[in-house]
């Protein structure tokens, strides 16, 4: 697997370039700049982009604006966020769109899962930190009901939790799109999430709910 590492703490971007390397990957740029990604994403092409949040030029929340850069000109593209931050005002977008890992640094305990969840995301898989996935969710006082789904539900809901539209979510279950989007229908109904809201936001919230409820304790 081609990555792209952006991370500006030295010590970090080495010991991670060394670490994918000795797992048999490529790092084929490792960045200490957010403003560099794009470019470097179109230079190089790689499979899967890991990025921390805070990066220069304003180290603020560079990496994942750069994310949602890489996201609008690459959309099948794998991204990482790595960082010891939580930020919300980008990632809602990126974990609705799928193909999209958010882990907190100190969470990271086990080599072995965190090389895997690179290898899931740039396969079109989302991986979220528990924590992470409590922040997104905010201030809801009241858990999604997921038991109230219907086993077929339950698989549309676990696909869109992958980032796959409602036309790839038919491809995989042999279902008509119409189909599809009446399960979609009935899953933000019954999971309290009315037509009031911005169709992405409420797919959001619902990815977010699948997530929650399957995120290891």
């Amino acid at each position: 697997m081609r990555i792209l590492i952006g991370e500006d703490s030295v010590l970090f971007r080495e010991g991670l370039s060394r670490l994918l390397v000795d797992a048999g990957h490529e790092v084929v740029a490792a960045l200490a700049d957010a403003s560099e990604v794009v470019d470097e994403v179109e230079r190089t092409a790689p499979d899967l982009v890991v990025l921390d949040i805070r990066m220069p030029p304003d180290l603020t929340d560079d990496g994942a604006r750069a994310a949602a850069a890489v996201r609008a000109s690459f959309p099948d593209l794998g991204i990482v966020l790595l960082s010891q931050h939580v930020e919300t005002r980008h990632s809602v977008g990126l974990v609705a769109s799928g193909r999209f890992g958010y882990l907190l640094k100190d969470r990271v305990l086990d080599v072995d899962d965190f090389l895997d969840t690179l290898e899931r995301v740039a396969a079109g898989g989302s991986a979220l930190d528990h924590e992470v996935v409590v922040r997104l969710l905010g201030a809801r006082q009241q858990p999604l009901g997921l038991d109230r789904l219907t086993p077929r539900e339950q698989e549309v809901l676990a696909l869109m939790a992958e980032g796959r539209t409602n036309s790839g979510i038919a491809r995989r279950l042999w279902l008509t799109e119409r189909t599809v989007e009446t399960h979609v229908g009935n899953i933000m109904a019954k999971l309290g999430l009315g037509q009031t809201d911005q169709d992405q936001h409420r797919r959001v919230l619902v990815v977010l709910a699948y997530l929650e409820a399957h995120a290891p304790r």
